[in-house]
């Protein structure tokens, strides 16, 4: 899951788990004409996002660092002329060195979507709640800034889930999640029948609201809430958590990365719903089989802090901790 990349001025960086052996000095995308630029990407629906965004867009450009917006998204903020507007999506952050994202978690899964299809970097300052994606928090918008200029970040690789959807024996969709692949009912009054399965051999079978395929990354979204357990980011795993199963063997399963997770709506079942990141949808038929493996294009992320994951989680979870005494020396 982890690839290392050469370091630059700031000298190599610690290598364990996910985390890249770089600092990205040297290693970022440029634009064709040599210009340094970053792409912003912000909630333009919140008050806060759109001054954030005038706020790092002022230090870049102060720094002779270009700045690239969706075209759409420039309309909501306060932009010099010198800003590059974009109209297309697709090829969006394409050459730029890095993906800055301004808002909650929503904004950051889609920030994921720009950064796994163009490999840039994604570095996310956290205006919402949780944000365990995000970097940075609003009020670190000067550092933020400041390491962008100096390139003094690491990057490290999350991994993904391709997502396959087959029906009547012929493949009807496929799709991609960073978080989570879930299978769910649609109609409320009525339960889900689904059956499980690991690479090829059956599972269970039960009723319930769904069930939940995360990657480690996922696994303090959805599949947290649904009882499944915390997985650190540099464990290679893929989860399947059942949402709220009637059933006496309904647990959390963890699988080997390389494995093949199946979930098959049962064929005498109400439809169901399929969503990737709770971003994507599609609807799933009576005797829709999904299937969920581990993503073929990583997430690259930008990472400011050497914290470990143990004191991201009790931050962004305000786990209470006092009465520890320390450990062992």
């Amino acid at each position: 899951m982890t690839s290392s990349e050469t370091s630059g001025a700031a000298g190599t960086a610690d290598t364990a788990g996910a985390r890249t052996a770089a600092s990205a000095h040297g290693t970022g995308r440029t634009a064709e004409d040599g210009q340094r630029t970053v792409f912003l990407l912000a909630h333009t629906g919140r008050p806060a996002a759109v001054r954030s965004a005038e706020l790092v867009v002022q230090g870049l450009l102060r720094s002779g660092i270009g700045v690239r917006v969706l075209a759409e998204e420039a309309a909501d903020l306060p932009l010099p002329a010198s800003v590059e507007r974009v109209e297309s999506e697709q090829c969006a952050a394409e050459g730029c060195e890095l993906l800055v994202v301004l808002g909650g978690d929503g904004t950051l899964l889609r920030g994921a979507d720009f950064a796994r299809t163009s490999g840039v970097p994604m570095l996310g300052v956290n205006l919402g709640r949780v944000g365990f994606l995000a970097e940075a928090e609003r009020d670190d918008l000067d550092k933020v800034v400041d390491r962008v200029v100096t390139r003094s970040y690491e990057v490290e690789e999350r991994m993904t889930l391709d997502v396959l959807v087959r029906n009547n024996g012929s493949i009807a969709h496929t799709d991609w999640a960073l978080n989570e692949a879930s299978v769910e009912k649609a109609a409320r009054e009525r339960m889900l029948e689904v059956v499980t399965e690991v690479d090829g051999r059956p599972v269970s079978r039960f009723g319930g609201d769904g069930v939940v395929c995360a990657t480690p990354t996922g696994s303090t979204a959805y599949a947290f809430s649904a009882g499944g357990p915390v997985v650190w980011p540099e464990v290679e795993a893929l989860l399947m958590v059942p949402i709220s199963a009637h059933a006496l063997f309904a647990k959390p399963l963890v699988t080997s990365p390389d494995s093949v997770l199946a979930v098959e709506v049962q064929p005498k079942t109400p439809h169901g719903v399929l969503w990737c990141d709770g971003r994507r949808s599609v609807e799933l038929p009576a005797g829709a089989r999904v299937e969920v493996r581990r993503g073929a294009v990583p997430v690259r992320l930008a990472r400011l802090h050497h914290a470990s994951f143990t004191d991201r989680l009790v931050a962004k979870f305000a786990l209470p901790v006092a009465g520890w005494r320390g450990a062992p020396q």
